[in-house]
């Protein structure tokens, strides 16, 4: 089969094209005929050797991509993989993972909503955003952003995207955002705290500074949600610093593997009846994933990135 082999780590040359033995399903598995494959920030931050944590660097040489939506026994579907094996014609998972497309659902939309759905919705639960809140949302333009912007205006508060460019501003108002803010500029927390006052909840996917700086504009009994670093690095916001400002830190718990295949349903049922809408702003072919891992890390992509596998 066709897929993409990882060699060694480094930058997205890394990535190469490869013909590679078909894989085999063991016990409880079966192997989908891949369509479309995810790509994710994190697989970005694997390839270069840099994950968040240490155990998600696999063994080499390594096919990366989690998951991927294609047909199994003629049935649509889309299915998380243990961590690698995304980026091929074919790929192994539990039948256990498997989700079924619904009718009327385009496949790229299924597979964008694979693992950014069910983090949006896991996020959204965890903060429970509700009318009269104002929620300040990091990354508006990307692949989890675009869906937080979406929930936080369906539960009726205030939606304040942040994101690094005009044509992401846009996308982001496009989606309803209230205020949309440049937060490659100077002074922009300013610009929020002069036009919305205090925040309730800050869905925190970039990290660093600018997630500290998101920090300090929440209010007594404010809620914090870290879930990405695509500064390089986390939030650096101490038990004792949350304490003092009177914040809860919402961290991600370990979800289980039903948990997770329940949010994608959850997911995909309301992308199938109109009330969540992924954003794809671009797709590349199978044999193009440097390329789409290099525009990535460039910050020029919009919503979600895809690899069109057939």
């Amino acid at each position: 089969m066709r897929a993409v082999v990882m060699r060694g780590f480094g930058p997205p040359q890394v990535l190469e094209p490869a013909e590679v033995a078909d894989p085999q399903a063991g016990p409880g598995e079966v192997v989908i005929d891949v369509e479309t494959a995810n790509i994710t920030f994190v697989e970005t931050q694997v390839r270069a050797g840099k994950p968040p944590h240490p155990s998600m660097l696999p063994a080499l040489p390594a096919i990366l991509g989690n998951g991927v939506g294609g047909t199994v026994a003629g049935r649509r579907v889309v299915a998380s993989l243990n961590g690698t094996g995304g980026y091929a014609e074919f790929a192994v998972v539990p039948a256990a993972r498997l989700v079924e497309v619904p009718d009327g659902l385009a496949m790229r939309d299924a597979v964008a909503l694979l693992a950014d759905g069910r983090t949006a919705l896991a996020l959204a639960g965890r903060a429970l955003p509700r009318a009269g809140d104002t929620v300040v949302v990091e990354a508006a333009a990307g692949g989890v952003g675009t869906l937080l912007v979406q929930l936080a205006r369906q539960a009726g508060a205030r939606v304040v995207a942040l994101a690094g460019r005009p044509d992401k501003l846009a996308v982001a108002r496009d989606l309803g955002a209230d205020l949309t803010v440049d937060y490659s500029q100077d002074g922009w927390a300013e610009q929020v705290r002069d036009a919305m006052g205090h925040v309730d909840v800050v869905f925190d996917g970039v990290g660093g500074g600018i997630g500290l700086a998101a920090f300090g504009l929440l209010g007594p009994g404010g809620r914090f949600c870290p879930f990405g670093m695509a500064s390089g690095s986390f939030t650096p916001v101490s038990a004792e610093l949350a304490r003092e400002r009177q914040v809860s830190v919402l961290r991600g718990a370990p979800a289980s593997a039903e948990e997770l295949v329940a949010l994608v349903r959850t997911a995909l049922a309301e992308a199938a009846a109109g009330r969540l809408r992924p954003v794809v702003g671009q797709e590349f072919g199978l044999g193009e994933a440097a390329a789409a891992h290099a525009a990535i890390e460039a910050r020029e992509t919009v919503g979600k990135t895809l690899l069109t596998v057939r």
